[in-house]
């Protein structure tokens, strides 16, 4: 198949006159600019840009996005809020996160998202007994993928315990207790059927230091994504460091390497942020979710100065498309040190939303343990076409189009959203 468009933004840059062509394996195969358009070629609708992988994801948590937004008492924290979804993980049977996710991911394939890392921890019947097939929710999340037409990574969540210092699971959370045993037979089923999967490590509090190391004894050199949440909120880092005598980022740096990814990691020092560059390791934000449960804000200047691989996750699905992220993480930001395009590095990166975007395109293929991303040859072919009579791009200069898409565009913004080389969401 080939295809041609007036503009594609390639190698971190808008060039005009491009051919793509897609291989029998749905894989880029040819890239080329400054092409006249080929009379077999199919002439795309407007320009064209890469999606991102959006690398952090329970989808169960589109069941309660928006209604989790009242204060019923004197506190409303990270911590009430996630007693409300307990609440609702109990309910969902598996025919009912099916729907929920193939809904979810619909939308995030609107969002410019084509590839979702699922960090999965839902797992048992709502009383906490397994399934006939102990991965029916698995399997749910996988037919959701297949259904909606998006990638998808899936991550078998290691969740063993409440707390720091406390064993074993509190009666609402008796539907994710999972074993390194678990969680590795999990990711070899999975791979077994064809699903791209990795392995995840809820966090330091509900995987304890033998679980931590129990599982990456079993996972070895394998190549695959390793995910964990990650100095999230301050009442974790304050109890890892009273409990284990070292903040969580300090503790897991020795175990780092290239297939970590970092969740959330919000409240990093310096020498962490150094750590975690030595290690390869990648950061998943969540801006749209942080923001909404008072995270606070990660040392986002720092991180892209220390060259950390980046990435994006819509995590609760409060926010479900990557330039309302984006918009987020650079307005935020800008909050911070009352300036303006914090994370434009000029005279080379003028513009934030073009750094923020390269940012995230580069940790991408990464953190969804995949082989290479983007608009690039030999990776899938997914890509993106702008409608250039979206309201806030009508009439944008070229060279402008990607800083409007991200601070300026309201509703939907993509005309055409193509995955393995099928257009799978148009109109």
């Amino acid at each position: 198949m080939r295809l041609w468009t007036d503009a594609a933004w390639l190698a971190g840059r808008w060039q005009r006159e491009v051919l793509l062509e897609v291989d029998g394996a749905g894989r880029w195969s040819r890239i080329e600019a400054g092409r006249a358009c080929p009379p077999d070629a199919r002439r795309l609708p407007g320009a064209v840009l890469p999606p991102l992988v959006n690398a952090h994801s329970h989808a169960f948590q589109r069941a309660m996005a928006g209604l989790a937004e009242r204060r019923e008492q004197d506190q409303d924290d990270f911590w009430s809020w996630r007693d409300a979804m307990y609440g609702v993980a109990l309910r969902i049977t598996p025919d009912e996160l099916r729907g929920l996710a193939t809904r979810l991911y619909r939308e995030l394939l609107g969002g410019g998202y084509t590839q979702v890392v699922e960090f999965h921890y839902l797992q048992h019947r709502q009383d906490g007994r397994p399934y006939e097939d102990e991965l029916a929710m698995a399997w749910a999340l996988v037919d959701a993928a297949r259904d909606a037409g998006i990638g998808l990574t899936l991550l078998p969540v290691l969740y063993a315990h409440q707390g720091f210092g406390k064993r074993g699971l509190r009666e609402d959370q008796r539907r994710f207790k999972t074993d390194a045993d678990w969680v590795w037979r999990a990711c070899q089923r999975l791979r077994q059927a064809g699903v791209n999967a990795g392995v995840a490590l809820h966090s330091l509090r509900a995987a304890h230091a033998a679980d931590v190391d129990a599982l990456l004894a079993r996972v070895g050199d394998a190549e695959l994504p390793i995910h964990i949440h990650a100095a999230e909120q301050t009442a974790e880092v304050d109890d890892c460091l009273r409990l284990l005598g070292q903040r969580p980022v300090q503790w897991l740096a020795p175990r780092l390497d290239p297939r970590w990814q970092l969740v959330h990691a919000t409240h990093l020092l310096p020498d962490e942020i150094e750590a975690i560059a030595r290690s390869g390791a990648g950061v998943v934000l969540c801006p749209g979710t942080e923001a909404n449960l008072g995270d606070g804000l990660p040392p986002l200047a720092a991180c892209l100065q220390a060259g950390i691989p980046l990435t994006l996750g819509s995590d609760s699905q409060v926010t479900r498309e990557w330039r309302e992220e984006l918009r987020w993480l650079e307005y935020t930001q800008r909050l911070l040190v009352r300036q303006r395009n914090v994370c434009a590095k000029p005279p080379a990166e003028p513009s934030s939303a073009a750094r923020l975007f390269e940012a995230m395109q580069a940790g991408s293929a990464r953190a969804a343990g995949l082989a290479d991303w983007g608009l690039r040859v030999g990776a899938r072919a997914d890509w993106l076409v702008l409608d250039p009579d979206a309201e806030g791009l009508e009439h944008v200069a070229l060279e402008r189009l990607l800083d409007a898409l991200v601070f300026a565009s309201r509703g939907p913004c993509f005309s055409e959203v193509g995955v393995a080389g099928r257009v799978v969401l148009e109109g």
